[in-house]
C-alpha cells in the first residue's frame, strides 16, 4: 500500500471499498464527534463491560474491513490497553492513555487556539489564542486604515499606479475617439 492514508469515520462498507483501491484507511473508534448526538453527547466510551466490548468489536470491525489504523477516542485507558495487545490496527490514542502506538492531539489544542471547554484529554502547550486575538485586533487596524486611506484619497498614490508616457496615452485617447 502506498499513499496518504485516508482518514475515514464512515461506514465499514465504505472502508472495505477505499481498502481495496488500495488506499490505505484510519478509521475511528470510542467517541466518535460526528456521531456524538447519536452516543449521548461528548463522553467518555468504553466505561462499563458491555461499552468496552462494542469498541473491541469496531477495532476488530475496522482490521476485518481492510483499515491499517484507527484513532481509539476518550476510552478508559486500561481498555484501549488491552484492546492494543489484539489488534494489529495502529492505534492512535486521544485520550485513551500511554498504551497505544501513537498519541494524537489536535494542533489547536497543542498551541491553546480554543476558547471555552477544554476536552480533558487536550494539553495546551503554548498560548497561540493571546497571538491570534493580537494578529486579529492588528487586521481589523490594517483595514480601517486602508479605508480611511481610500476615503480620504491618500491610496492609491501615484507610486501605487502604472505609469503611461504621455504621448502613448494622448494617441490611445484619439484612437478611443475615432471608435466611436
Amino acid at each position: 500500500m502506498a499513499g496518504t492514508p485516508s482518514y475515514c469515520a464512515g461506514s465499514l462498507d465504505t472502508i472495505a471499498k477505499l481498502a481495496a483501491e488500495g488506499i490505505p484507511v484510519v478509521g475511528h473508534v470510542g467517541l466518535i464527534p460526528a456521531r456524538a448526538t447519536w452516543t449521548g453527547g461528548f463522553k467518555a466510551v468504553g466505561k462499563t463491560a458491555a461499552e468496552a466490548t462494542h469498541v473491541y468489536h469496531h477495532v476488530k470491525q475496522l482490521e476485518a474491513a481492510g483499515a491499517v489504523a484507527a484513532e481509539i477516542e476518550v476510552v478508559p485507558a486500561r481498555v484501549a490497553n488491552e484492546i492494543a495487545k489484539r489488534t494489529a490496527l495502529v492505534l492512535m490514542s486521544m485520550g485513551a492513555g500511554s498504551g497505544c502506538d501513537a498519541q494524537y492531539l489536535f494542533a489547536e489544542d497543542v498551541l491553546g487556539y480554543s476558547r471555552g471547554h477544554q476536552p480533558r484529554h487536550a494539553k495546551v502547550y503554548r498560548n497561540f489564542r493571546a497571538e491570534y486575538d493580537r494578529m486579529q485586533r492588528e487586521r481589523i487596524a490594517a483595514f480601517q486604515e486602508f479605508r480611511a486611506d481610500v476615503e480620504k484619497g491618500a491610496f492609491p498614490a501615484d507610486r501605487h499606479l502604472v505609469p503611461i508616457a504621455d504621448g502613448e496615452f494622448e494617441t490611445f485617447v484619439k484612437g478611443l475617439e475615432k471608435a466611436r
